[in-house]
């Protein structure tokens, strides 16, 4: 092979690439949590129950699960870019029936496509992985993830400030135009990946069976994601109705832009990329998740203060987000070749647990309202972190 032929095969991971992933991730990633401080203007829309409305963030979230258990590996036995464009046209679909939906059903549905279809910062972070110098991995993963995270919390804050100044629809319509153009700077700028699988696509999703039960590794990074993730979904899908009784008697804008403050723990990231290459992970991984348990003590005293929701925000994002930089640089160093399906395996349980930490928000807040969803958060976040001692331990007997 030629040193042109191998360029082509691994092109380098340039500045310009590796912002338009960066960008790329965080836009893509928003759209699954536009809703979340738009629900109760779309309860209201439609004439129905705040639990009802909920339902939109579940099926979304479950929407998300499902594209990374059955596409997201698809990117070892494809083309990344060519599948990362197709994935592309189904999002845009996907908004454009969310902004026309005629009732809640219609709306959900969009929803369940919208999240299935979202999962391109999944395929774009395993490449980020491939293309990077071995010795910069951590750093450039930090980087791109700081652009996942920043998504998923400034879109809170966006969506909140569209949704009451121009209505919910708007923001669907607006995530339309960004996500169209995307697609132009992926098509123009992004190298192609050759894919590296030569079976077929039943035995693809077995290997992903076998990954879990030969990568003890991989089942506890899992675990740890799926708790913190349930208990981050938990506060966030609730906290619009907290904003809006009495004591603050806010509206969507104000629970947006609490995204804003969680931006803090997106700063995070680069660093936890960092210190992924330089500090034992587990260790780390311990911090992190004290972090997120300390933050729902501070949210239970905080039920009727903005001050003490801030402060709980900025704790709880940073221990969530490092939690899951340093999840992600376990799992990647395990298996190089297999790093989409580890990612699946690891991304599937992520997301399956915020689902339920929405649907268990849900039925708490109706029954037990603010006290219920921070029982939940800190109850999960301290069953992780006593599993991830036992383990650490265990660990190193071994």
């Amino acid at each position: 092979m030629t040193a042109t032929e191998a360029s082509k095969e691994h092109p380098h991971l340039t500045p310009l690439t590796l912002w338009i992933m960066t960008i790329a991730t965080g836009l893509v990633v928003a759209n699954i949590y536009y809703n979340q401080p738009l629900l109760a203007d779309i309860a209201h829309t439609f004439g129905i129950t705040d639990k009802k409305a909920q339902q939109l963030s579940l099926f979304t979230q479950i929407g998300y699960a499902c594209g990374l258990l059955f596409i997201v590996p698809l990117a070892d036995m494809v083309k990344r870019k060519q599948l990362i464009l197709l994935d592309f046209i189904l999002v845009i679909f996907a908004l454009l029936v969310s902004a026309l939906a005629s009732s809640i059903l219609v709306l959900t549905i969009a929803g369940f496509l919208l999240g299935l279809s979202s999962i391109i910062p999944q395929l774009l972070i395993p490449m980020a992985a491939h293309l990077a110098k071995p010795h910069e991995r951590g750093k450039k993963l930090g980087f791109v993830m700081s652009g996942l995270l920043i998504g998923i919390l400034l879109s809170r804050t966006l969506s909140g400030f569209i949704g009451q100044h121009f209505g919910w629809r708007s923001m669907y319509y607006i995530a339309t135009g960004l996500m169209a153009a995307m697609w132009l700077m992926i098509f123009f700028f992004l190298p192609e990946v050759q894919p590296d699988y030569k079976g077929n696509y039943k035995k693809l999703m077995h290997s992903l069976i076998h990954l879990i039960k030969t990568q003890p590794k991989l089942r506890m990074a899992s675990f740890r994601g799926a708790l913190c993730f349930a208990g981050f979904s938990a506060f966030w899908t609730t906290l619009v109705f907290l904003l809006k009784q009495p004591q603050f008697n806010e509206g969507s804008a104000a629970a947006g832009a609490f995204g804003l403050v969680g931006a803090f723990g997106a700063l995070a990231a680069g660093l936890m990329g960092r210190l992924s290459d330089k500090m034992n992970p587990y260790k780390l991984s311990g911090y992190t998740l004290l972090l997120v348990l300390i933050s729902y003590v501070i949210f239970y005293f905080s039920s009727s203060s903005i001050a003490g929701l801030i402060i709980g925000v900025i704790v709880l994002d940073m221990g969530v987000q490092a939690t899951h930089i340093s999840n992600q640089s376990i799992i990647f160093a395990l298996i190089p070749e297999a790093r989409n399906r580890l990612n699946t395996v690891y991304m599937v349980s992520y997301f399956v647990g915020g689902a339920s930490g929405t649907f268990l928000a849900s039925l708490l807040w109706n029954n037990y309202g603010w006290t219920g969803v921070c029982a939940i958060g800190g109850g999960l976040a301290f069953i992780a972190l006593v599993a991830h001692f036992v383990n650490y331990k265990a660990n190193v007997r071994n």
